[in-house]
This record gives C-alpha cells, structure tokens and sequence, in this order.
C-alpha cells in the first residue's frame, strides 16, 4: 500500500512539473519583452530544468531535491508575472489606437470616438472618429452579430444597440500593438489589453464581410429583449468601456473575451444565465441564445442560421447611408 501511494504522489508531482513547465516556457516565448532568441533560449531552458529535474528524481528515487532548482526558477517566474500589468499608453494599432469613453446625463449617452473607417482593404482604409449622443429613450432593439472565420465552433461576437433605427455596434477584441498579429494562443498570456471597439455598422460588419481576405462569414439575429432589459445592459457595456480608461485590463482567450464579456454583462443585470460549453464554443453562443428563447422562434435554427447571412446584403450596401437598413431588410423578426 506504502508503494502504491508512493507511485501515485510520483506520477501527481509528474504531472504537475509537467504542466508548470509548459505553462512557463509559453509564458516565456509569448510574453516575455526580449528578442526571439532569447525568448526561446529561456524557453527551452525553462523546459529543460523540469525535464531534467524529473528524469533525475526518477532515477534517484527521490523526488524533492532533484526538483528544487525547478521549483525556484517557477517561483521566480510567477513573482515576475505578477508584476505585469495592463496598459493604455502603447504604440497601437491605429484601428484601435482611440480609446472610447461615454458621458452620462439623465437619458442622454454621448459615445466618443466611434469608428467608422472608410475601407478599400484590410489594411488600406481612411481612419475616421467621431463623438455621438443617443438618447436611451430611444433603445428599443438588440442584434446580435456572429462572425466565422475558421469553422462551426469559433465566432467573433458583437452587440449592436438600435436607437429609433440609428445603430451603433459594440466589439469586444483584444488591443494590438503595430507590427503585433493576433494569436489566440498568445491570448492566455497577458500579450494583449481588452479592447470595446464603439463604431458604425458599416465599419465593423463592412470589414469582415466585404475586406477580409478571405471574406468571413457574418450573421445578423434580433433579439427579442424587453427595452428597459436593453437600457441596463447598455449601460453595463458603458460603465465598463469608462472602467477600461481608468483601469486597464488584459484581454484572455478563454476567459476575457468576445463571448465571455458579453454573457458577463447579461449576468449583471438580470437572473443569472446557467453555463454551457456552447458560451466556450462560440460559434454555438446565437444557437444557445435561440435556445433560451431569446431569438425568433418561428422558424428552427437551422433556418434561422441560413437566412440571417448577411455577407451579400453587406457588400451591396458598402459604402451607402442606409448600411444598417438595408442589411436588415426581411431578416427574420425584423420589421
């Protein structure tokens, strides 16, 4: 019994070196502010160290010496981890270079710098800002947009609040520095600061769906929540953009991101929403909205699914005044 309790502890210490290694040599190569090379030399060294440190505790038999060296190099890294922190003054991206912020008076909201670039590409496009007050009177819609770009099961989400049939599109993303590209994996490692891009439809949905090389696929679906529902969530989205100026966050892939955030903000004003893998698999979120009956019912899912793209109706109306108006034409459940 001694023995099998003693191979048990071997094989939890196994895995948790394990897991210590990997975790430290990715925070190393994607976070660490160092060349490539030294990045990766520190990398492989961390996982060598826990290699090591395990291959010789199994051939001694012993588990804690042989590992000491290990164990102060992880307590080393996590006490430089702590010491990371968000930032709003970086050399941005300049899509996401003006940091949006929001005034309150009674019922009216002004939004300042909302995007709205005029794009002949991707990366070729005529940056434009502009301030807007909306009168919270006059919310009376909630669409939610789902954006593929890599199969079924991921998505970009994004939340698009209707005043009196005037739209403004709210995106939760991660904030990019120049010459920086996104990877989801670097997206666990503190690399990027939480970002609620403010803009035009035509902006956001025009983008992914008309300049994007290849193209992503963009769904539109109206929501069916009451508007007084609408005001508290707008308001949530509000008070945390006006958060994010004074106190800045990171961005996390699984945690911190387009999906998690918004059924955060859904969470804060209203009964709590019961967890599902479809809130990690955002691809499935419009589908586990549909589920809880808070899209158009009259028709399945499926047909739901097919008939609210809308990559077409973008990029016909790219560039025209009425963008928001004339991607909604006969979508289901709206008017």
């Amino acid at each position: 019994m001694k023995t099998l309790f003693r191979r048990i502890g071997a094989g939890l210490v196994g895995l948790l070196v394990t897991g210590a290694a990997i975790w430290g040599a990715l925070a190393l190569w994607f976070t660490l502010p160092a060349a490539d090379g030294i990045r990766v030399t520190l990398a492989l060294a961390f996982v060598v160290l826990g290699a090591g440190g395990l291959l010789i505790a199994l051939l001694r038999r012993r588990l804690i010496v042989p590992l000491l060296p290990f164990v102060g190099a992880f307590l080393a890294l996590l006490g430089w981890w702590s010491t990371l922190g968000a930032s709003n003054d970086r050399a941005w991206q300049p899509e996401v270079a003006m940091l949006p912020s929001a005034e309150i008076e009674g019922d009216i909201v002004t939004l300042r710098n909302i995007r709205s670039f005029s794009y002949r590409s991707e990366t070729d496009y005529t940056p434009h800002w502009y301030d807007k007050s909306f009168d919270l009177r006059q919310l009376d819609t909630l669409d939610l947009i789902a954006v593929y770009w890599m199969g079924d099961a991921i998505a970009h989400t994004i939340l698009s609040f209707g005043f009196a049939g005037e739209q403004v599109a709210i995106s939760i993303e991660a904030r990019k520095e120049q010459d920086e590209a996104y990877s989801a994996f670097a997206g666990f490692f503190r690399r990027y600061e939480l970002y609620y891009v403010v803009a035009d439809e035509s902006d956001l949905i025009g983008l992914r769906a008309s300049y994007r090389d290849p193209p992503e696929d963009v769904y539109l679906y109206r929501t069916n929540a009451p508007p007084e529902r609408l005001r508290h969530l707008f308001l949530e989205y509000v008070t945390k953009i006006d958060e994010l100026n004074d106190r800045p966050e990171f961005y996390n892939t699984a945690s911190t991101n387009c999906t998690t955030n918004i059924v955060m903000h859904i969470q804060a004003i209203g009964p709590r929403v019961p967890l599902s893998w479809k809130m990690l698999a955002s691809g499935y979120f419009p589908e586990l909205v549909y589920e809880r009956g808070s899209l158009d019912q009259s028709l399945p899912f499926d047909a739901l699914h097919q008939q609210s793209h809308i990559n077409e109706r973008a990029r016909a109306a790219d560039g025209a005044d009425d963008f928001s108006r004339r991607i909604r034409e006969n979508l289901p459940g709206m008017p």
